[in-house]
């Protein structure tokens, strides 16, 4: 009796570079999730300005990857353009992100601030959530990110998040791809991320929380004035 048996899958390889408003959208996490969808290994990396990857699969799967890549990207993202290369095909176990690159010839485009999503306010609404009323709640889909950048690649470091460091509950989230928070640069919590303050240095007042938030209520209803200051 005859067998027959498909024939073996050729692995190809192929380096693609991303431009556009490609960082502090979710980039790196949603190609992580896509490779994985496509079986694909490689890895994925912030340069200055672009998002670089290598992929390493079928010539069928990596062409799905590509299809996907700029039908399915994040809602915060904008590509402007995607190159591809073909490149040796290496031993590869898995698909990674992988530490960025800082590069001076390459433009930079920074995300604007977004406002909160919808996931995240559902999050400061529900009093069994930890973020419950915690005002700096944010996901790879929302959040602050040109006042925040210093510098580009974007990442956790070269923001006004550096010194605020991740608590095991957050860090998990970051570290988790199933996570809409993996690899979100601004995650934070009450535990571990920045608190709200009110200020009022003519009468050397300084309250936290939402005692703070309701001075700065009542002080708006007299007719005053309130300047707020987000993480920028």
């Amino acid at each position: 009796m005859t067998t027959l048996r498909a024939p073996p899958q050729v692995t190809e390889a192929r380096a693609v570079q991303v431009r556009g408003v490609v960082q502090g959208v979710g980039f790196r996490p949603f190609v992580h999730r896509l490779a994985a969808r496509h079986g694909l290994d490689g890895w994925v990396r912030n340069e200055s300005g672009v998002v670089h990857m290598e992929l390493d699969g079928s010539a069928s799967a990596l062409d799905r990857f590509l299809r996907d890549l700029e039908a399915l990207a994040p809602p915060m993202a904008r590509i402007d353009a995607i190159t591809v290369m073909a490149v040796p095909s290496r031993e590869r176990d898995g698909f990674a992100i992988v530490p960025s690159e800082a590069r001076d010839d390459q433009e930079r485009i920074v995300s604007p601030d977004v406002g909160m999503c919808a996931a995240c306010e559902r999050d400061l609404r529900s009093p069994r959530d930890r973020r419950y009323r915690y005002p700096f709640t944010t996901c790879t889909d929302c959040g602050p990110r040109y006042t925040v950048i210093e510098d580009l690649p974007y990442d956790r470091e070269r923001t006004s998040m550096r010194p605020f460091t991740m608590c095991p509950a957050c860090r998990a989230e970051y570290a988790s791809p199933a996570n809409r928070r993996h690899h979100s640069q601004t995650n934070s919590c009450p535990q571990c991320g920045p608190q709200l303050e009110y200020l009022d240095p003519l009468h050397g007042v300084r309250i936290s929380g939402d005692r703070g938030l309701h001075r700065a209520a009542a002080m708006l209803r007299r007719g005053g004035v309130v300047a707020i200051r987000g993480l920028g």
